[in-house]
């Protein structure tokens, strides 16, 4: 598949026959999650990510829209990343409430994230951020309002994409150009193996995924909604996103909630710059009592960090008008249980993201360093795996006034 109009496919799939991927994701106590990602035509990607301790995988395939001069045919990387933080939230405030016998009649919540971008691609100065979570959330309980304010606390810090942002974490990468595994330069080098490259001709996972036939399973679990106008001239209009410097703030809105069937859904949308509206589904693993009916939060996550990166890499690429015939990687993200769905009463954490890079160019093993360190300092994600990102939660409740707690 070279891009996603070829596919057949709808944009996310659970992958039929997945021990045929020959995934050698990590294993550990926790949720070890593989995922592997390809660069399509022009901001296009495509990804398999790999859920090990169920060896579930989902094909997902993600764009960008007018600001970095996409076809807007599916989901934003940022996109992914806001759902799965959301999806794992709620996924920890309903387990918790459970054990605690909290009855929730109704809950909804908008997950604001931010992020900042400022600098020269061209000096080397260009650097992502990422900037505090906010939830406005509104519930309907007869819990009062301190037995509210600790659970949704609680159910953030139990969560292990909350973990992601709480700690800093400092990721790691391995580099391979040509074939040849090369030093990294300012990123910090992965010591172990790398893994097997997504475009050997033993490891055709691409190529031979083909869907599940579960009937359980949605056809929407990820669709475009809305379509946002393509305006020239204008602050985070079309190929804003890909000038040489920059100053500027992105803001992705998500706006989550459980349905009647006990799948998770959330609207996203890029405020800044100007983009489209996606609806996502998920559905807990069967690890934490799910169903698998659709990805996981952590899946989505995970999904989202390789899409991001991979969208850096291909940014500054165009950027400096280097020739890059090909790029890909192998992301392994790895999260403790959650403290609430995953029964351990502890506070969620993650691990560092390892990465393993894969590049095909004639620009030389400079350029190859350069690339991979500017696609990690200009990447939102890694960013929010760097910083500590705190996440701010203001709570309505019905007939109510507002209150507002930081999570960490």
């Amino acid at each position: 598949m070279s891009s996603i109009q070829s596919s057949p496919h709808p944009l996310v799939f659970k992958v039929q026959h997945p021990e045929s991927l020959g995934s050698d994701a990590p294993n550990n106590e926790g949720i070890a999650i593989r995922t592997i990602a390809r660069a399509l035509e022009g901001m296009q990607k495509e990804a398999i990510v790999h859920y090990g301790p169920t060896n579930t995988a989902w094909r997902m395939v993600c764009d960008e829209g007018p600001y970095l001069n996409g076809t807007d045919l599916a989901p934003f990387p940022l996109a992914f990343f806001t759902a799965g933080l959301a999806f794992s939230t709620l996924s920890e405030i309903l387990a918790l409430a459970n054990a605690r016998n909290i009855t929730i009649r109704d809950i909804e919540f908008m997950q604001e994230n931010r992020y900042g971008m400022e600098g020269s691609a061209l000096a080397g100065t260009m650097t992502g951020s990422a900037l505090p979570v906010e939830l406005n959330v509104r519930i309907d309980s007869d819990a009062d309002a301190a037995a509210i304010d600790d659970l949704l606390i609680a159910a953030v810090g139990a969560s292990p994409a909350n973990g992601l942002l709480r700690e800093v974490l400092v990721s790691e990468f391995a580099l391979i150009v040509n074939g040849k595994r090369i030093s990294t330069d300012r990123v910090a080098p992965y010591a172990g193996h790398e893994a097997t490259d997504p475009a050997h001709n033993d490891y055709q996972a691409f190529e031979t995924a083909q869907p599940h036939s579960n009937p359980s399973i949605p056809n929407n679990i990820i669709e475009k909604i809305s379509t946002a106008k393509t305006l020239m001239g204008v602050e985070g209009g079309a190929g804003t996103s890909l000038a040489a410097e920059q100053k500027r703030e992105l803001q992705v809105r998500g706006i989550c909630r459980l349905r009647p069937d006990g799948l998770k859904e959330i609207r996203v949308q890029l405020l800044k710059p100007i983009g489209s509206v996606f609806h996502f589904l998920a559905d807990d693993s069967e690890l934490l009592g799910g169903a698998a009916r659709a990805p996981s939060g952590l899946a989505y996550l995970s999904a989202g960090i390789a899409f991001c990166y991979l969208t850096q890499i291909g940014r500054y690429t165009h950027i400096v008008k280097k020739q890059l015939d090909s790029y890909r990687i192998t992301q392994d993200t790895q999260f403790s249980k959650p403290g609430a769905s995953g029964g351990t009463g502890k506070a969620g954490t993650a691990k560092a993201v390892v990465t393993h890079v894969y590049l095909d160019t004639p620009e030389g093993d400079e350029f190859a360093r350069k690339l991979i360190d500017m696609g990690e300092q200009t990447c939102f994600l890694h960013a929010a795996c760097r910083e500590v990102v705190k996440t701010k939660i203001r709570t309505n409740w019905v007939g109510e006034t507002t209150q507002e707690n930081t999570a960490n």
